[in-house]
């Protein structure tokens, strides 16, 4: 199967030559191209050693307690046939949430055999890992990993080029009509085929939406077939239907009654809790915004949900290519929350991969006022508000009255306008000025890559 280039290569690429580099644990959600992307690494070195913890269960032996992970290295060499030389071999231990000898094993890697390549991953890892939340601190480097950005769709298809011309518009350069819409119509295309990497490498080969639809539901199959090792006292029934809730409460404030009024909150907040380790929801919280760090003011009585593609959304949801290829702009941005998921998990896959992903949102606190500002992000060290819009007329009243609360000069808007950018004096704060730029949504990585 042809690779696909991603975002991630190149921080491998940087960890590999780093001489100060720590054994590397690839983190995130079953199916989202973490060994794919470690054996493409493997190609650069002369030799490449891949186990699976899973698949392989008796190379969990070669991992005690008490580890010599010298002798492990012997043992596998010997075993398998390959050699491991420190600086020309690239060790992979996948699926090492199988073993917790193995993932404390990964310390003794740094303390002990320092010049050795060690590259693990996993599926259900965060599972594993809560339970030994101090087992590497300072000896390991995570390294997280999510679905195809669209701008890695982009170039999954050959269009490097057209995602470069994107990245260097602005108001005051905008991409030329046809490129608008081109890139809109990629959009549309991008919100049914979604970035996990099977269902894009299934669109690149049949151009089918229905035969991505069949590998969307075989990816939520998989998903359902996980339930089950995720805690034996959990219902996977239950963790189904707050999965679907998930998609059906998409850019809203997450209610528990909407799951089920038969249902203990608690019960549903635990599933929540699990669905997030297993990297299929991933939390957006209340934040008062008023400066950064934005976690140093979080409300997680207020928490909206991201599901973690918006392709395999449409899938489970229902949605067919008809309703979204035929809609109106407008629509496309206001049909069940689908922009403002998207706008989230672009958001996700840019900040840093080294650190486990938070996103944030704001609601007026005061009872007067429904006010509510779907995304608010720390930019170059200040609070950024970000507000998805259907079109130029769409009201901007949650946007003012947030600038106005914090003082805010910049602000951005993204729909499906082209870019752009208008000045607002405010009446209400003395004519204070508030610049907005317009970046349209197939541009969000804009504000990520330089």
């Amino acid at each position: 199967m042809e690779y696909f280039k991603r975002h991630i290569d190149e921080k491998l690429r940087e960890w590999k030559e780093d001489p100060r580099r720590k054994p590397l644990l690839i983190r995130g959600a079953r199916q989202v191209g973490k060994s794919t992307a470690v054996r493409e690494l493997g190609k650069t070195f002369k030799y490449f050693l891949e186990i699976n913890l899973e698949k392989q269960p008796d190379f969990r032996k070669l991992f005690p307690e008490n580890i010599d992970v010298r002798r492990t290295c012997e043992n596998l060499s010997g075993i398998t046939g390959i050699p491991i030389v420190p600086g020309e071999t690239l060790l992979f231990i996948d699926e090492i949430q199988t073993s917790k000898e193995a993932i404390m094993s990964l310390r003794y890697f740094k303390e002990d055999y320092t010049e050795l390549h060690v590259i693990a991953a996993g599926s259900l890892l965060e599972f594993a890992l809560e339970e030994l939340p101090s087992f590497g601190v300072g000896r390991i480097r995570s390294l997280y990993m999510y679905p195809f950005s669209f701008d890695e769709f982009m170039m999954a298809q050959g269009l490097d080029i057209t995602v470069d011309y994107k990245r260097k518009a602005t108001a005051s350069s905008p991409l030329a009509e046809l490129a608008h819409k081109e890139l809109v119509s990629q959009l549309r295309t991008f919100y049914l085929v979604g970035g996990m990497p099977a269902a894009v490498s299934e669109w690149i080969e049949t151009r089918s939406y229905i035969e991505v639809s069949h590998v969307h539901n075989d990816i939520i199959d998989t998903y359902n077939d996980d339930f089950s090792k995720y805690k034996k006292r959990f219902s996977p029934v239950l963790l189904r239907q707050v999965l679907r809730s998930v998609a059906l409460q998409a850019g809203n404030k997450f209610v528990c009654s909407e799951v089920s009024n038969d249902i203990k909150s608690t019960a549903i907040r635990e599933a929540l809790h699990l669905l997030t380790l297993a990297g299929l929801v991933v939390p957006v919280v209340h934040s008062n915004a008023n400066g950064v760090p934005l976690g140093a003011e979080e409300d997680r009585r207020y928490t909206k949900y991201l599901f973690f593609d918006i392709g395999v959304m449409q899938t489970l949801l229902g949605m067919t290519a008809a309703e979204v290829l035929a809609s109106t702009d407008m629509d496309l941005v206001n049909k069940g929350g689908m922009s403002e998921m998207f706008a989230g998990l672009e958001f996700v896959k840019y900040q840093d991969c080294h650190i486990k992903p938070e996103m944030h949102y704001w609601q007026n606190s005061s009872k007067s006022s429904q006010a509510e500002v779907d995304y608010v992000i720390a930019h170059r060290g200040m609070v950024l508000p970000v507000e998805i819009k259907a079109s130029r007329q769409g009201s901007m009243q949650s946007l003012w009255i947030f600038m106005r609360q914090h003082n805010l000069h910049d602000a951005i808007r993204s729909s499906l306008e082209p870019f752009g950018e208008f000045v607002y004096y405010d009446p209400k704060a003395g004519d204070a000025e508030r610049h907005v730029d317009i970046i349209p949504l197939y541009a969000l990585s804009n504000i990520a890559v330089p």
